[in-house]
């Protein structure tokens, strides 16, 4: 079967099925090709992969006020630093004492590291509605309710019984993208709400798409 792009938009108009025209995907043998051919499936490895531990507090902060200050003026991210502060060395340090007690009870579980510090500050917010306890200024802060205004939000779910499916927008002027890769095909299926246009975003996504086809095949760009 030859690779290809399926891409769909949903709800306006009617969905783009697997029988819509798609660009066939390079599947040559040059040294520039960019689909690997191996008989190794894509998702073999999986289960395999090591699992992250959770990071540190203070790395975790330090990596929440990195990806804030270029959206924050001085004065205001002077404010978001003293709440983090406050947080860190206050009832963040027994959260994350908690948090990581109960990651030792939940070994099949594993939490993204790197870059990444939403998924932590998210999980020590939900052991403070658990508890009952008073939300600390960091959640109460403008700019912590800014960021985590997710304007993109996407998932996968890539599964031999899987054709394609769809993923939720979590903000009303947002988009919901579900995407698959697969072993001879990539896709994704876009929704928003009636106050964005969904089938607009696709096109962008398609022209992206494309511009990256043609640079890897070695081709100028189309304006």
């Amino acid at each position: 079967m030859v690779p290809r792009l399926l891409l769909r938009a949903w709800p306006r108009g009617p969905a783009i099925g697997p029988g819509a025209p798609c660009r066939s995907l390079s599947a040559d043998s040059r040294p520039g090709q960019y689909l690997q051919h191996s008989i190794v499936p894509t998702m073999h490895y999986q289960d395999s992969l090591p699992r992250l531990p959770i990071p540190k507090l203070e790395d975790t902060i330090r990596r929440y006020l990195s990806a804030q200050k270029p959206l924050l003026d001085d004065s205001q991210f002077r404010k978001t630093e003293q709440f983090c502060k406050s947080f860190e060395n206050g009832i963040g340090k027994e959260l994350h004492k908690q948090l990581v007690a109960r990651d030792k009870q939940n070994k099949h579980t594993s939490y993204i590291s790197g870059q990444g510090f939403d998924r932590h500050l998210f999980a020590l917010r939900y052991l403070v509605a658990a508890k009952g306890i008073v939300l600390p200024e960091l959640y109460l802060d403008s700019a912590y309710e800014r960021i985590n205004h997710n304007i993109l939000s996407t998932s996968t779910l890539s599964s031999p019984a899987v054709n394609l499916g769809g993923f939720a927008p979590v903000v009303p002027d947002g988009f919901g993208i579900g995407y698959a890769v697969h072993d001879n095909w990539i896709g994704c299926n876009v929704s928003s709400y009636p106050g964005r246009n969904a089938r607009e975003f696709l096109h962008c996504v398609e022209k992206s798409l494309e511009d990256i086809f043609d640079a890897l095949e070695g081709k100028s760009i189309k304006a």
